[in-house]
């Protein structure tokens, strides 16, 4: 998407001298001939850079350049004045402008300026992505796993990581799908530039829409401005679509698009954008039931799964609970500042014997209560939730069966995630069923027998 410039300046002939040499360049460019206008369209558009003139009636471009960071204080800002004097120049740059360009300018100075200002807006921008990038937790190295099953995965992720191809992640919710697709951006050749997440199942349609390919202003009600979608801030790098099982038919076919054109159309939109992004999806679904049913499309499902990576559940790789549980246990230690440092031989028997049926992000938040509740040194039966929630339904660890625990933490496990889920959705148990894949009666039904009230989590309740 070429980057949108506005040029403010009272001089008509500047400005239209600023648009030609802008326009040729390719970019985008919005006018405004005084300050009170230039901060009218900034409320109505988006830009990625400011170019204003310094001297100008009812508001100095001084002035100017202060509210422009007030409002947005990454937004590059180019002064220019034909009273240039050093403590002026002083001055803007102190208040933040980007650079600071005399009157009469050299066109291919000017050209340069732009060039560089756009290029820090570009990198500001995506600073927040590149930054979650970086962090050591996402390195290939530090996923937990020595089974067979996850070493095989890491063999796929290593053949497939440095190319372009598209993967589909398939695997039950909590077993680390969003981790496998940050360490295959990681090792690929993109691997410094942004790696953009989008959950499929957490917005609508329309909203989803305007998520993933951007909007323009008035595309529908609420459009106050124009917005990049993610696809746009994926540039260059690669986008994870956490749940394409639950795209609509509709949106499947415009998704279908980008991966055969490599281009789309914000929503309000009638011109192509182009864009180089590798596609990484996962999905917790039977895609190809949902082929033969007919609610995903198969040309999709196909172009979608070049390369497939299967996850197994928790339960299928046993061997891999006790450095897990020791990998959490080191984070937590560390992040409540405890010194725990061992796990009792019956806690990680009870933990190896349960199926798990959250997977590894429920064994997270086993150790991280446990890591809560403990005293000493040293993690014991009692506080793990498998011994809690035997206390919770009235009897002692010591005389329950195992498919009585079982039972009892597979209900407690259960609360804790439609809770959740509620809490998210304010209370809407239509959003919640949707956002679970769920018929809304049969959720109704699941509420009732945890005992769960949908107006304990509305606004106001």
């Amino acid at each position: 998407m070429p980057a949108k410039i506005l040029v403010v300046d009272d001089e008509a002939k500047m400005r239209r001298v600023l648009q030609m040499m802008l326009e040729d360049s390719g970019y985008q460019v919005d006018l405004a001939e005084g300050a009170e206008k230039a901060l009218a369209r900034m409320k109505e558009s988006a830009f990625s850079l400011i170019i204003t003139d310094m001297k100008m009636p009812e508001m100095s471009g001084l002035e100017l350049l202060k509210k422009i960071k007030e409002a947005d204080e990454d937004m590059p800002v180019i002064v220019m004045t034909a009273y240039g004097t050093i403590p002026t120049a002083i001055e803007a740059m102190k208040a933040g402008a980007h650079d600071y360009v005399l009157k009469p300018f050299d066109m291919e100075e000017m050209k340069a300026v732009v060039e560089k200002a756009l290029e820090m807006e570009k990198l500001v921008r995506r600073s927040q992505y590149l930054q979650e990038e970086l962090e050591a937790k996402y390195k290939f190295d530090n996923i937990v796993g020595k089974s067979s099953r996850m070493k095989e995965v890491f063999r796929l992720i290593s053949q497939v990581a440095p190319t372009k191809s598209t993967v589909l992640i398939f695997g039950e919710s909590g077993t680390g799908k969003e981790l496998i697709a940050r360490a295959i951006h990681r090792r690929s050749p993109r691997a410094k530039q942004p790696l953009v997440v989008v959950n499929c199942a957490a917005l609508p349609e329309n909203l989803l829409e305007s998520e993933l390919f951007g909007h323009l202003k008035g595309a529908f009600t609420g459009a106050h401005r124009d917005r990049r979608g993610r696809f746009a801030l994926a540039d260059g790098g690669s986008i994870f679509l956490d749940e394409i099982g639950a795209m609509s038919p509709g949106l499947q076919a415009k998704f279908l698009r980008v991966l055969q054109e490599k281009e789309f159309e914000p929503v309000g939109g009638t011109k192509s954008i182009r864009v180089d992004v590798r596609i990484i999806a996962a999905t917790n679904q039977d895609l190809k039931k949902a082929v033969e049913e007919g609610s995903f499309r198969e040309d999709l499902y196909y172009r979608l799964n070049v390369v497939p990576v299967h996850l197994p559940p928790l339960r299928e790789r046993k061997e891999d609970i006790p450095p897990l549980a020791y990998h959490f246990l080191r984070r937590y230690s560390q992040e409540l500042t405890k010194d725990v440092r061992e796990i009792s031989p019956e806690a990680l028997e009870m933990m190896q014997e349960y199926d798990w049926p959250g997977n590894i992000r429920e064994l997270e938040n086993a150790i991280e209560r446990a890591m809560v509740l403990s005293k000493g040194s040293t993690l014991s039966v009692e506080i793990l939730p498998l011994a809690s929630a035997g206390r919770e339904a009235g009897v002692s660890h010591e005389n329950i069966s195992y498919q009585e625990v079982k039972k009892v933490v597979l209900e407690s496990f259960e609360r804790r995630f439609f809770t959740r889920i509620l809490r998210e959705v304010g209370g809407n148990v239509s959003q919640a069923a949707r956002q679970v894949q769920i018929d809304r009666k049969n959720l109704y039904q699941k509420m009732k027998e945890l005992r769960i009230n949908p107006k304990d989590y509305q606004a106001g309740g």
